[in-house]
């Protein structure tokens, strides 16, 4: 490019894919081999390079019997091409990555512990496959999720069934059983399980998150009473009740998935009636609308853990 037409720089506008290809073109130091690279043919890219450098006015390149090679400022804008092509490719593939539900956040309501059970082990698989996912738990009654269902607050829960308020999507999942925690010298701890009607003049520990409204309707079925024994109603989290299990403050119901930890002077035993162990079964429930890409991965992994149960995925 001559003196005299170096500073009359086109107004037109530098194209995405120039960037790229002057780029290839310093990499290789040769035209023919840059060429190659892109695909093209080497008169193609020689013209491209030619026109990018009377848009900007300058020479980018010094072109010798022995190849190519970036000018000053060439290299100055090599360097800022390098960023601007390399953000791009970044911000691209984070796109992609959110499109398919491998990143971003995902929000999950649940009302059960996590320290054992199908819910932790679900929930470790997923960090497992999709490690770039930011999971977010949220805790509460089951009332409470659904609520926070239907406002978008989260973008699925694991709750107990069934729920005649909700009408949206829902997928059957597992069961389990309803284990009391008991302290452990308590005369009911020397007893292989325990049933119902010997918890009707105990003092029960009765959260009032998570599963406890479930256990207080399971206390009125199973015991035929609106009033069936002595509740002790507490505001706090599961491990807290726990604590006061072990050192005697009554006897506390839970699910088979909070017996993963050891508490001291806590005793766990299975809750029967007549016909055996008694269980609460979960479902996962989640809104059709739900345009979170991370979801539909997530719901995909639930249905390959529950395969037997995936034909009924938009049951209510």
């Amino acid at each position: 490019m001559s003196p005299a037409t170096r500073h009359r720089a086109s107004t037109a506008p530098v194209e995405f894919r120039d960037l790229r290809w002057a780029i290839a073109a310093s990499q290789h130091r040769s035209l023919r081999q840059a060429a190659e690279t892109l695909n093209i043919k080497q008169s193609t890219l020689s013209r491209r390079l030619r026109n990018l450098e009377c848009k900007l006015g300058s020479t980018l390149f010094e072109r010798t019997s022995g190849g190519t090679r970036p000018t000053i400022e060439g290299q100055e804008f090599l360097d800022a091409a390098r960023r601007v092509v390399g953000e791009a490719d970044a911000m691209t593939a984070r796109l992609k990555t959110r499109s398919r539900g491998e990143s971003g956040r995902l929000t999950i309501g649940i009302h059960t512990s996590l320290s054992a059970g199908n819910l932790r082990a679900t929930l470790l698989e997923h960090r497992h496959r999709f490690p770039d996912v930011d999971r977010q738990l949220v805790d509460g009654s089951r009332d409470h999720l659904i609520a926070d269902l239907a406002s978008s607050a989260v973008d699925v829960a694991f709750v107990v069934e069934p729920n005649p308020k909700w009408s949206d999507r829902s997928l059957l999942l597992w069961s389990e059983r309803v284990v009391a925690a008991l302290p452990a010298n308590h005369p009911l701890a020397g007893r292989d399980v325990v049933h119902w009607g010997e918890l009707r003049r105990e003092s029960l520990l009765m959260s009032q998150r998570g599963p406890g409204p479930e256990f207080l309707k399971l206390l009125i079925s199973k015991l035929g009473s609106s009033d069936p024994c002595l509740l002790l109603r507490h505001d706090v989290v599961l491990d807290r009740l726990l604590s006061l299990v072990g050192v005697g403050w009554g006897i506390l119901l839970i699910l088979e998935s909070a017996t993963g930890a050891v508490y001291p002077g806590v005793t766990f035993r299975e809750v029967h009636d007549a016909e055996g162990p008694t269980r609460l079964s979960f479902r996962a429930y989640w809104r059709q609308a739900n345009c979170n890409p991370s979801l539909s991965p997530f719901l995909d992994l639930l249905r390959e853990r529950y395969p037997d149960l995936s034909g009924d995925a938009g049951a209510g």
